[in-house]
This record gives C-alpha cells, sequence and structure tokens, in this order.
C-alpha cells in the first residue's frame, strides 16, 4: 500500500486550516460569549480566521462580544498566526527537548521563509526571545496610559492585548468599538503604536541584521553610516522600501484629506501629519484605524489598495505581496526598458529564480483580488470602492474595513473568510498545494517559437 507523502509546502498551509478549526471551537463554547450574546458557527469561524491569519476583520465587536476568555483564545490565535504555528509547535518541540529531524527542520525552514541549513534553532529561539521582548516593552508602554484611563485589570489586559495585536499586525482590540479613533490626538498612544507595528513588519532577519551590525560597529568605532553601509542587500532593500512607501503614503493621505470633514478636516495641522502617518503605517497590514475608513476620499483609497497590496517584508508578521517582491517586478520591468542584461541591487546580481517567484507572487495574488471582489460584488448593494477595500484588506490580511464587514451576508463572509486564510499563506502557497512538490525539467527540448508582445 502506497503511503501518502506531503510536502512542507502543504503542511503550512494545513498546519494553519487546523488551527482556524480549534480556534473556531473553543469560540463555540458557551463560556467564550459574553453575557447577553449569541454566537453562530459563522461568527466563531471568521473570528478565529481573522485571528490565526492576523488579519483584524471583525463582524462583531471584541471587546464586548466576547468574554475574557473568548478574548483569551482570540489573543492567542493572534499569537500563534502572527508567529506561524510550525514555529510555535518548534518551540514547544525545543522547550521539550525534543530532537528535530531532517523533514522537521526542513518544514520549519519553509515556514520561517528563510534559507538556513545552519543556525536555523538558534534562530527559532532568537525570534521568540525579540518578539517577547518587544510585546512585553509594548505592553508596559501601553500601561502607562490604559491602566489610569482604564483602571488596573482592564488596563493591563488591554496594554497586553493591544500590543501583541499591533506587532501581529492583527489590528484588533478589546478598548471599544472604534480602533484608534479615541486616541488619535494622543502623540503618546499613536507612535508607541505605529512603533510596534513598523518592528512587526520589518521582518526578524532585519531585526537581527541591524542588531548584530550596532555591536559590530561599536566594537570596530564604526560611524552610522559605516554600520548602515555594512548591512545586507536585504536589510538595505528593506529598510529603503519601507521609509519611502511610508512617506508617500503619508503626504498623499495628509493632502487628499486635509480639508476632508468626514476624516481631518477639523484637526490641527499637527495632527492632520500624525494621522496621516498613522494612515500610511496601518496601511502597511497593520489595521488599527484612527479616522473612519468610509470617511476616506477616492484618492486615499487608491494609494491605500497599493500600499496594503504590497504589505510589509519577509520573514515577519506583516501580509501583502511583501516590499521585497514588489520591488524585484518593478526593477524587471525597468531593466528590460533601459536593457538591463541583468538585475543589480546594491552591486548583488538577483536570481533569475528569485525574479520569476517575484512575478509569480504578484500575479496569483492579483488573480486572486480580481476574482474575491467579482464574488463579493455579485452580492449586490456594494459598490465597488468598499468590495475592493474589503477584499484587498482581507488578501493582505491588513484588517481595515469601510464599515462593510459587519453587514455582509453568510456568503459574504465566506468569501472574506476564503481571502483572509489565502492572504495569510500565500495565493502562490496555494497553487503549489495542489501541485506536485518537485518541479519536474522538460525531458524534451523545445524548439525557439516566434511571438510578439505589446
Amino acid at each position: 500500500m502506497n503511503r501518502i507523502r506531503i510536502s512542507s509546502v502543504q503542511i503550512i498551509p494545513v498546519s494553519f486550516l487546523l488551527a482556524i478549526i480549534v480556534g473556531t471551537l473553543l469560540l463555540l463554547l458557551p463560556f467564550s460569549t459574553a453575557p447577553g450574546e449569541h454566537t453562530g458557527f459563522i461568527t466563531a469561524l471568521f473570528t478565529a480566521t481573522t485571528s490565526v491569519c492576523v488579519t483584524g476583520l471583525v463582524v462583531v465587536d471584541t471587546y464586548a462580544h466576547w468574554s475574557f476568555f473568548g478574548q483569551l483564545i482570540i489573543l492567542l490565535l493572534v499569537q500563534v498566526g502572527g508567529l506561524g504555528v510550525v514555529a510555535v509547535g518548534s518551540m514547544f518541540m525545543i522547550m521539550g527537548k525534543k530532537k528535530f529531524s531532517f523533514g522537521a527542520r526542513k518544514l520549519l525552514n519553509d515556514s520561517l521563509n528563510v534559507e538556513k541549513t545552519r543556525g536555523l534553532i538558534v534562530f527559532l529561539i532568537r525570534i521568540f526571545k525579540g518578539v517577547f521582548l518587544v510585546e512585553g516593552t509594548g505592553a508596559l508602554l501601553y500601561a502607562v496610559n490604559f491602566i489610569p484611563r482604564y483602571g488596573f485589570f482592564k488596563g493591563l489586559w488591554a496594554s497586553i492585548f493591544q500590543a501583541v495585536s499591533a506587532f501581529c499586525n492583527a489590528g484588533m482590540d478589546v478598548v471599544g468599538p472604534n480602533s484608534m479613533i479615541e486616541f488619535r490626538d494622543s502623540e503618546y498612544l499613536m507612535f508607541v503604536t505605529m512603533t510596534i507595528i513598523v518592528l512587526g513588519g520589518l521582518g526578524f532577519v532585519v531585526w537581527f541584521d541591524i542588531i548584530d551590525g550596532i555591536k559590530d560597529g561599536i566594537k570596530k568605532y564604526f560611524s552610522p553610516r559605516q554600520i548602515l553601509t555594512h548591512l545586507s542587500e536585504h536589510s538595505k532593500l528593506v529598510l529603503l522600501m519601507t521609509i519611502s512607501l511610508l512617506a508617500f503614503g503619508t503626504v498623499v493621505v495628509f493632502f487628499a484629506e486635509y480639508n476632508n470633514p468626514d476624516t481631518m478636516g477639523d484637526m490641527n495641522l499637527w495632527d492632520k501629519f500624525l494621522n496621516s502617518l498613522f494612515q500610511s503605517v496601518t496601511f502597511r497590514t497593520a489595521g488599527f484605524a484612527s479616522v473612519p475608513q468610509d470617511g476616506l476620499t477616492e484618492i486615499t483609497c487608491l494609494v491605500g489598495y497599493v500600499l496594503m497590496f504590497i504589505g510589509g517584508s519577509p520573514v515577519g508578521t506583516a501580509g501583502g505581496v511583501k516590499t521585497v517582491t514588489a520591488f524585484l517586478v518593478l526593477m524587471n520591468a525597468f531593466s528590460y526598458v533601459f536593457g538591463h542584461k541583468e538585475n543589480i541591487v546594491f552591486k548583488k546580481k538577483v536570481s533569475e529564480e528569485m525574479m520569476r517567484k517575484a512575478a509569480a507572487v504578484v500575479f496569483v495574488s492579483f488573480i486572486a483580488i480580481c476574482v474575491m471582489t467579482v464574488l463579493l460584488l455579485s452580492r449586490g448593494g456594494i459598490t465597488m470602492t468598499d468590495a475592493l477595500y474589503e477584499v484587498v484588506s482581507a488578501l493582505a490580511t491588513v484588517g481595515l474595513s469601510r464599515g462593510l464587514t459587519p453587514n455582509l451576508d453568510t456568503l459574504g463572509r465566506i468569501i472574506i473568510i476564503i481571502s483572509m486564510y489565502l492572504g495569510r499563506i500565500g495565493p502562490i502557497s496555494m497553487a503549489i498545494f495542489f501541485s506536485k512538490a518537485k518541479v519536474k525539467e522538460n525531458r524534451i527540448e523545445h524548439s525557439e517559437g516566434k511571438f510578439y508582445v505589446g
């Protein structure tokens, strides 16, 4: 009897699916729901999916609908989803002093989306230490404001929940129904939230490269510029793309919303800048909102589609096609236009395989957006702006909505559930899931055909 072999690429989507199923069952327990509230199967499934996929779209208010136990389950699902089911399972194996087989290491390697043949376990442990340090520090910073505002127990719980949710780019909170709108004039809370979001979206590889670079630079008495030049080409590209996209988004939102009475029209100049910056940050898959999203201008929504689609950076908690992927696709087009034979970034050549992968990720993601948007529009009574905003937000695991999510019917919610799941595991991963694990080389050498493009 032939044994069914499942590749690591196929195990990863299944692991997230199992986490969603377990989360759904736990949220269906009577004591997961607050007194006077009722939780149906679709509501539990939607909430478990948005938590594991660290999206943040919700059909019920997290702070009011769920009991403390239900909120705790949601927080654990967010943490597991943000770090990755396989990574969390591997960490438990390490704590239990279990040995890793070659297959387990390969699975962990694919789960983290890194190419490490040595030091993988050390890298994983370092990730978890860094994550809990950032989340713990974030919780303490929130507690300074939340405890005096809400009291000790509610303030402490809100601080922990907010810190984990912000770092994992989930965008969920337990302080109220209006996300960060209540705090839109609080520089302290806005900057704490933005800092945690950006740290989660930069990617762990960049973290450690910067930390190691600073340590090495101090020993060798390097200047800040020398430390920067000694970073890897990946880190340089991520930092460049992150700063450029945040600056671009801030400028566009600032001018597009400057006189908009539904968002920032009544704010002073500093608050307009602060909230424009926050909106630019939250577009990068964070999901928190400091202004009503249904009041945004069409220009802001259009820029939002692009920023949400790109998302954060590789090997982090953010979603989207990733900054490096978007850059490579754009660079490939420019290289062809200007007649460059190779794609060079910071004096390093990008492999053809990497360029093909980037193109495939963008193409499949774009197709997924088109299909899901058409399906959502078919429900009727939904504008193109709202539908596209909802779908891009779901597929890029952003969590921003123009008020559409709670008003979706059952089929509409299922469409968004599928979109969130696809966005978390990646549409390209789903395509590979149904294909064979190994790519077979062509046995026949074909002659070159003549085709016309453009």
